[in-house]
């Protein structure tokens, strides 16, 4: 029997194809970037026709290096998480760009709802805020402003993107997993089903949206002419809800942190959906034979995006690893404040509107002093969220880390010493990956539960704090003020 399992791990600035065995060892990875488009100020799209290209070319060369779709046991996917695309059923094409994450473009219509008195109903059903962050208002939009969509009529499809990837996969299923059709704000959170009065909210036809299934078990088979023979497609999950897994986060107050474009914190609530008070999100991490585990979730917009900015288009950096060189170079951040709200603050704040500063800066001030401020900048926001999850309730007694900045071994450290807690690091980054190989293998039958998938898991490497108490409450202070002054405008 087949013990290979291939994962599809596609994020917002590159698609992945990976081969795991049922041990968690990986034996090749295959990688292709992905375009964004900037359109205007707050506007983000993708090709979802070039994201399926790229996929599908990933996805082969593993297949033929490990020697043919029989070699494969099953197939995982994990993604960005509330990007859009519209298609047609007939064809599987976009109907129109995929409006990613991050775009903002319906900032004021959830203003105006917010206005209206409807955030208290919307979070009540879906755990999640008004914000042009989820999926629901992107439809909108799209059917109000996109010709092709909004005549497709009956071939309308929508669907995140890993219901777009099973969809070309396997030749016209409609599906999406419970953790994904959590982030539309058009599922309850304790509903199997789309919700009619969030559909009626936001307008959107239900005949449009796929079947809300599992995130493992027998969710669709690809077509067999894609790879010389079916394979079957067993685990889905968002990206954060599978780096939340892939850190063994099971048991309920168990957290981790992903460090990618985004920064988003997730802590394992177990099986009662969890309420916040303090503008945290609830979600769905994962269901299983039609049960379902909850998550607490914080989300901030810009962490590894906001050194790839100071790269590629301020020019500050040369190389991503320089941050930590300049970092390391000078002894304090010299008085200078990064907050990076470029495309608006997430967690806890929640202001669409706002934009990123950079102040404290005097003739004395270096580009190191910019850099570190920077990095920073990652665990001042973790610390702002720390403290929103510690008012609901929730207390992380440590913290799991994971994404492409963590290789950064000065802000791994920072992170521990303005938390003030024990940070732990796996010694296998790719943790994302690694939880939809767990899905898939538990879907597939190779492991009984996700319990037993976890010995595909690496150990753990752990920072513990190590600052003068003074040095941090002086920091976290001087954060305070440049947040307030980012707010006030």
């Amino acid at each position: 029997m087949a013990q290979n399992i291939l994962v599809i791990d596609e994020g917002t600035t590159s698609t992945r194809a990976m081969l795991f065995d049922r041990h968690g060892k990986l034996h090749g990875s295959q990688q292709e970037t992905l375009q964004q488009y900037y359109p205007a100020p707050g506007l983000v799209e993708h090709d979802a026709g070039e994201i399926w290209d790229k996929t599908l070319r990933c996805c082969q060369k593993m297949i033929e290096q490990v020697g043919g779709a029989d070699k494969i046991a099953a197939i995982g996917i994990t993604n960005q998480r509330e990007t859009i695309v519209a298609w047609d059923k007939r064809t599987g094409e976009p109907l129109t760009k995929a409006i990613v994450w991050q775009d903002r473009r319906t900032a004021e219509q959830c203003n105006r709802m917010k206005a209206d008195g409807l955030e208290p109903m919307v979070q009540a059903k879906t755990g999640l805020l008004l914000d042009p962050y989820f999926s629901g208002s992107k439809m909108g939009w799209m059917l109000e402003n996109c010709p092709d969509v909004r005549n497709a009529g009956d071939n309308l499809a929508f669907g995140t993107i890993e219901s777009y990837l099973i969809y070309r996969l396997s030749g016209g299923q409609h599906v999406t997993d419970a953790s994904n059709a959590s982030r539309t704000m058009l599922m309850a959170l304790d509903g199997h089903d789309w919700d009619e009065d969030l559909l009626g909210l936001f307008d959107i036809p239900k005949k449009a949206l796929p079947q809300i299934v599992d995130c493992a078990g027998e969710l669709a088979s690809t077509a067999s002419g894609l790879f010389g023979g079916s394979i079957a497609i067993t685990g889905s999950a968002g990206d954060q809800q599978a780096a939340t897994i892939g850190q063994a986060c099971l048991q309920k107050g168990q957290t981790k942190a992903t460090f990618g474009t985004g920064a988003f914190i997730l802590s394992n609530s177990g099986d009662t959906p969890p309420t916040s008070e303090n503008r945290l999100l609830s979600t769905v991490l994962y269901q299983h034979q039609g049960q379902r585990v909850y998550a607490l979730e914080g989300s901030v917009f810009v962490a590894g995006s906001l050194m790839q900015w100071l790269r590629d288009d301020i020019g500050l950096l040369k190389y991503a690893g320089e941050s930590e060189e300049l970092a390391r170079s000078v002894n304090d951040n010299g008085g200078v404040y990064l907050v990076p709200a470029l495309s608006g603050l997430g967690a806890p704040h929640w202001r669409a509107d706002a934009t990123g500063s950079l102040s404290g800066l005097n003739f004395s001030s270096k580009k190191a002093h910019i850099a570190r401020a920077a990095l920073e900048s990652m665990a001042y926001q973790c610390h702002d969220l720390k403290t929103a999850f510690s008012a609901d309730g929730v207390d992380w007694e440590s913290l799991r880390i994971d994404g492409g900045m963590v290789v950064n071994d000065w802000m791994v450290q920072d992170l521990a010493n303005i938390l003030d807690i024990t940070v732990e690091r796996p010694e296998f980054f790719e943790t994302t990956a690694l939880g939809a190989a767990m899905l898939a293998a538990v879907g597939a039958g190779i492991y009984p539960t996700l319990e037993a998938a976890a010995v595909m898991i690496s150990d753990l490497d752990t920072h513990h704090p190590d600052i003068d108490v003074n040095v941090r409450k002086n920091r976290l202070a001087g954060w305070q003020r440049a947040v307030e002054l980012v707010l006030a405008d």
